[in-house]
């Protein structure tokens, strides 16, 4: 058995009467991969600030390559070894790949750069992870998601960090580049690195993982090999339930045509043959396709988020003539934006504001807004979408990740939505809580609104939609009942190996 190189006893930590870590224990070994799961509110966040240096536990130690290890900072943390990449990636997109990875620590000498010292280093350390030859001095906003978060990890590797956490790594990848970060993982493993990857999406643990830690209410209530890690005992050990409740399906009955897109061949955002899909009301349709199909970006034109070039828009058969977000919602569409911290909720507003924000008539008269009956109705809302907090009042930055999620969708029940362009409605968010917002999708469509929903998750669109239509490379490449898909069919058409 190999020796822990990372080592936490005993962490307990409180935020006020609330206890968010109840005497957390594990250990990491060096060449290991072990993942960490659990519900939104286990108290993974906490823990993981605790590892990263923004926060000091209450009680408890932690110990690195067997010497006490209690860092002050986040830089404290990986100056002696230990970086946490985020879900949420730190990314300056004007700076060239190498100035991104050699921020904070940049090589010089009396004040100067030294940039070739800098390039040197930026290749030394993405060498590490992928055997592709990348152009360090292009900007990262040039690069796919992927290779971004090549970057945040080799920026770890620059600072000759020992412990590498990842916190949802693969929540904005699709397959192919999530399997290119699970080979990265391994051979960082391989040259004796200890990984904690923090990971809602349970069936990729086999992929990856030598061993699991399962978090519940702040304390530790499973963990060993991988091997024994089974979907259903994962699921049950995280939240009592069993897996089979975590697909819940609402019946719903397809009727009228609700929204009918026709976008013909050469449309602004793509160079690709013409793409025409409709939604009937009662009806999920799912859009499948691997990151940069042009799902996004479809669903932002139909919105009119982005320019929306040639082609059709209809609305209970009437054509939308400016194709703008604000004629859009006047005409029952919402989107659910896919980036939910800089694009989707305003982070610095309380709930109450993001919630209402795109649909305040029903409070204002005379210009003045009745700030008592919008609370009312956001409190309303937040209540049908068990959010926590319910408190309208609170700041949308002080909530988990699936609990702003629930805010941002609904906003768009509020706003009175009949046709909801939903991207990514999972991202970043648990297994019990991605069960909620299946269930409140599986209502609305019963209440006959109409659903189009993107995912990179292949198994939510199997089990939660009537209909999936797989986007590659800007086209629309297939459309067929969820019932005549698979995860292997979905993957190939995405792909573009099936015809």
């Amino acid at each position: 058995m190999r020796p822990p190189l990372f080592r936490l006893a005993g962490i307990t930590k409180s935020f006020g009467a609330t206890r968010a870590l109840a005497g957390v224990s594990f250990e990491v070994a060096a060449g290991e991969v072990r993942a960490l799961v659990g519900e939104n509110g286990a108290g993974k966040s906490t823990l993981l600030s605790i590892l990263a240096g923004a926060h000091r536990a209450d009680a408890g130690s932690m110990e690195l390559a067997g010497a006490p290890f209690a860092p002050n900072s986040p830089r404290d943390a990986r100056r002696r070894g230990v970086a946490m990449i985020h879900q949420e990636l730190a990314i300056a997109p004007d700076l060239s790949l190498a100035e991104n990875i050699a921020l904070g620590s940049e090589a010089s000498r009396w004040g100067v750069l030294n940039r070739d010292a800098i390039r040197g280093r930026a290749r030394e350390s993405l060498a590490r992870l992928s055997d592709e030859v990348l152009d360090v001095d292009r900007p990262a906003r040039e690069f796919s998601l992927s290779v971004q978060q090549q970057v945040e990890i080799a920026r770890a590797l620059s600072s000759d960090a020992r412990v590498l956490v990842l916190d949802e790594p693969t929540s904005s990848l699709g397959p192919a580049d999530a399997e290119r970060l699970f080979r990265a993982l391994r051979a960082l493993a391989g040259r004796g690195l200890a990984v904690v990857v923090v990971t809602h999406f349970l069936e990729e643990l086999p992929r990856f993982a030598d061993s699991f830690t399962v978090l519940r209410d702040g304390a530790v209530v499973a963990e060993g090999p991988i091997s024994e890690a089974s979907p259903e005992r994962l699921v049950r050990a995280m939240s009592g339930r069993s897996l089979e409740m975590f697909f819940p399906r609402v019946p719903h009955t397809a009727g009228e045509e609700l929204l009918a897109v026709e976008e013909p061949c050469g449309s602004s955002a793509t160079d690709a043959p013409g793409i025409s899909l409709s939604v009937r009301r009662g009806e999920i349709l799912g859009l499948a396709g691997l990151v940069g199909a042009g799902r996004s970006e479809f669903l932002r034109r139909v919105f009119g988020l982005d320019p929306p070039g040639a082609g059709r828009v209809r609305v209970g058969g009437r054509e939308l003539t400016r194709r703008h977000p604000r004629e859009s919602i006047a005409r029952g569409l919402g989107l659910l934006s896919e980036d939910r911290k800089t694009e989707g909720l305003a982070q610095g507003l309380s709930l109450e504001d993001n919630l209402t924000l795109s649909a305040l008539e029903p409070y204002a008269r005379w210009g003045w807004l009745s700030l008592r009956r919008r609370r009312e109705a956001a409190g309303a809302w937040l209540a049908r979408l068990a959010c926590k907090p319910a408190d309208p009042r609170a700041r949308v930055a002080e909530l988990s990740g699936g609990n702003q999620q629930k805010v941002a969708f609904a906003r768009l029940l509020h706003q009175g939505a009949q046709v909801l362009l939903l991207d990514e409605p999972t991202r970043g968010v648990d297994v019990a809580t991605k069960a909620e917002i299946y269930q409140a999708i599986g209502e609305e469509a019963a209440r006959g609104k109409a659903v189009v929903m993107a995912s990179s998750h292949f198994p939510e669109l199997l089990h939660v939609c009537d209909r999936i239509a797989v986007f590659q490379r800007g086209r629309l490449r297939a459309v067929a009942p969820a019932s005549q898909w698979s995860e292997s069919s979905l993957l190939a058409a995405a792909s573009g190996v099936a015809p």
